[in-house]
């Protein structure tokens, strides 16, 4: 498997190298590395979108809150 620069992975997916950086930093790709100031990656690493997709938060505020909590501030 060969690796590449986080700046090149970014670009051939499509996505902003900033963004890549981050989520490098953070440790959301198993194959990111940091040689010196550079990161490198598998080239055949997935990007794995994280966000809820299901549908489960849609129009939660129209639904109402089901929380226990009462405004005790008054």
């Amino acid at each position: 498997m060969a690796r590449i620069t986080l700046k090149e992975y970014a670009i051939r997916l499509g996505k902003d190298p900033v963004v890549a950086r981050g989520r490098a930093q953070r440790g959301a790709f198993k194959t990111a590395y940091k040689f010196g100031r550079d990161w490198t990656i598998e080239e055949d690493e997935p990007w794995i979108d994280g966000r809820i997709k299901s549908g489960k938060y849609v129009d939660w505020r129209e639904k109402g809150c089901t929380s226990d909590r009462t405004n005790d501030d008054t």
